[in-house]
């Protein structure tokens, strides 16, 4: 008798999840494949000789056509990728970082694993590199809670800098 109860509510019970399962194998899918972006923005300036020395950005020009790379590495410390990108004609970087790939979720996560370069000026009068927000030695991604969306595209957007190259000759300063 047991053993008849038993099979009973077995087979009750695979009655029910047959159903369940092939409720699953319908799933509506997206006609439309969203393209996911992580996106790199920034300034790049021209610091003024007023500030010399120092960080300081005020009194500084932005500089169109500004070469900055962003280098990211794996959790092995490989470079996984590089690519230079110029700034616009205000001096504002948008790098779409086309092809990043994170191998581990968290360790080549892009706040992790990628860092911000300057390369090159196009001003022979402003070609000196700073360190400013560490343009020389590589700046490390701010996370802005900020996207970008659209109807196939969705880009995370992460921050660095600002950073600035210098004039290679500063009058002296006057001394009062």
């Amino acid at each position: 008798m047991a053993s008849s109860q038993l099979v009973l509510i077995v087979s009750l019970l695979l009655a029910l999840a047959v159903p369940l399962i092939t409720a699953y194998d319908k799933v509506p899918t997206k006609s439309v494949d969203k393209t996911d972006q992580v996106v790199v923005e920034g300034m790049v300036y021209c610091q003024s000789c007023d500030n010399y020395g120092s960080w300081s950005l005020s009194k500084a020009k932005p500089i169109a056509g500004a070469k900055v790379s962003v280098i990211c590495k794996n959790y092995k410390k490989r470079v996984s990728f590089y690519k230079a990108f110029k700034t616009d004609e205000t001096g504002y970087l948008f790098a779409e970082l086309d092809g990043f790939k994170m191998g581990h979720s968290y360790l080549d996560h892009p706040l992790h694993s990628c860092r911000v370069k300057l390369v090159d000026s196009p001003l022979k009068n402003c070609d000196v590199f700073t360190n400013v927000n560490y343009g020389i030695t590589g700046a490390r991604l701010r996370f802005l809670d900020k996207t970008l969306k659209r109807s196939n595209y969705e880009a995370v957007i992460y921050a660095a800098g600002p950073f600035a190259f210098r004039p290679a000759h500063c009058p002296p300063k006057p001394e009062y």
